[in-house]
């Protein structure tokens, strides 16, 4: 099973646009609580979400809620209300390992969007109750003064550092803000995964083709991975220990090991996704929603 390729957002306070979130071809839905819903509607957002989760079909694609800032009592109030209904909740503002510890219910994203949070990245990814962790690179380039996409790529790494030393699984890209923008989004989309990045968070279902296509193994790749998970095979069957390819060549177990992601991958993210809703359908609302 691969990790999750695309992450799309959904205010809380639209709940008319809950399935079609679901139907968008995203690998996870994010009902989100905080960002993307104004402080007149919060409550609202919170009672659609709950509700929505009670009464879901299973439609095979994971549902996560973003909640507010633990640090408020609304925080606190959204966590209660659905941390043992959503598949998982993301946290935003997650600056230290303590605030987790009294965390209940559904598996944790920690979300890090502050110069604490990325000092305590290890820590945080540690945790018992986290299942992943992600940037808010909005957040963190306004409290550091970045204005160069070049300055966030040290951050960036370390958080892939500290998944990555945790066991959990690769670090999802931060939103692009821009939907019209496809050009650009492929290309940070490619910039991310060379460093290790692996999937993004989409604020519109148009943006998920474009995602799918820059973390889609080249047919280059596929047939390097095939080639060595083959001779794996054959090594297997010939009880060998080592696994030697065709050109002489000798690869260890984490390459076939990544060998199989990359088939895996390829086979996931081969089928064409759902057409795009028209723009006039767009999610999320006017900005956007998140990291």
């Amino acid at each position: 099973m691969t990790a999750p390729v695309t992450w799309l957002y959904v205010p809380g306070d639209r709940p008319e646009r809950f399935d079609k979130a679901v139907a968008s071809g995203a690998d996870v839905v994010i009902i989100d609580l905080e960002d993307a819903v104004a402080p007149a509607r919060k409550d609202e957002a919170r009672a659609n979400a709950a509700a929505y989760l009670r009464a879901r079909p299973d439609f095979g694609v994971a549902v996560h809620v973003r909640v507010n800032d633990l640090a408020t009592g609304r925080g606190q109030g959204d966590l209660e209300a659905v941390g043992d209904l959503a598949d998982a909740v993301r946290l935003p503002k997650v600056e230290s390992a303590a605030v987790l510890d009294t965390i209940t219910g559904a598996p944790a994203y920690a979300l890090l969007e502050s110069a604490a949070g990325i000092v305590a990245a290890r820590e945080i990814a540690a945790h018992p109750k986290v299942a992943g962790v992600a940037l808010g690179e909005q957040d963190l380039a306004a409290e550091l003064a970045i204005t160069d996409e070049r300055g966030m790529e040290h951050l960036r790494l370390q958080v892939v550092l500290a998944a990555a030393a945790a066991g959990l699984p690769p670090v999802p890209m931060s939103v692009f803000p821009n939907v019209k923008d496809e050009a650009g989004l492929l290309a940070s989309c490619l910039a991310g995964r060379a460093l290790g990045l692996f999937g993004r968070t989409a604020i519109h279902p148009r943006q998920i083709p474009v995602i799918r296509r820059a973390f889609r193994p080249s047919e280059e790749e596929a047939a390097r991975a095939a080639e060595i998970v083959e001779a794996a095979e054959r090594a297997e069957r010939s009880g060998t220990g080592a696994v030697a390819l065709p050109d002489g060549r000798f690869v260890d177990a984490p390459i076939v090991a990544r060998a199989r992601r990359t088939l895996a991958l390829a086979h996931h993210l081969a089928d064409p996704p759902p057409d795009d809703p028209p723009s006039s359908e767009r999610l999320p609302g006017d900005g956007p929603s998140g990291p």
